[in-house]
């Protein structure tokens, strides 16, 4: 564990790694919408849960855990305690980490929200 844990911190941390969690709840929006649409226009009733769209959703909430699990050990980098207002690299590793930390949080939300509406509507008017 602790290997992991120094691996997973010696990982290069950018601003790409902060859409990642983001871009995961983007595409899972796309996905659950286009699914809902074409299942309407095909079938003629709302989507129910199936299990591709299940799998599509347990995928999408196990890679944001994924990235807050990364974010969250970034976050425990040493340094000075906060404010980081230093230029250092181990504050903007930490600030980074932080914010990606957040929006894994949001977008796991978000993701879950997404999934609601094929849970419980039936209808597609």
């Amino acid at each position: 564990m602790k290997q992991l844990r120094s691996q997973v911190r010696g990982l290069r941390i950018t601003l790409w790694t902060l859409i990642v969690p983001p871009g995961i709840w983007a595409a899972h929006f796309l996905f659950s919408y286009l699914w809902a649409a074409l299942h309407c226009a095909k079938v003629g009733e709302f989507a129910r849960f199936p299990v591709l769209f299940a799998a599509g959703t347990l995928v999408a909430l196990l890679a944001i855990l994924a990235a807050g699990a990364v974010a969250w050990v970034q976050r425990k980098t040493p340094g000075d305690p906060p404010p980081h207002e230093g230029g250092t690299k181990s504050d903007r590793t930490r600030f980074i980490a932080t914010a990606t930390l957040l929006l894994a949080g949001l977008s796991f939300v978000a993701v879950v929200f997404d999934a609601l509406p094929v849970v419980f509507l039936n209808d597609c008017r």
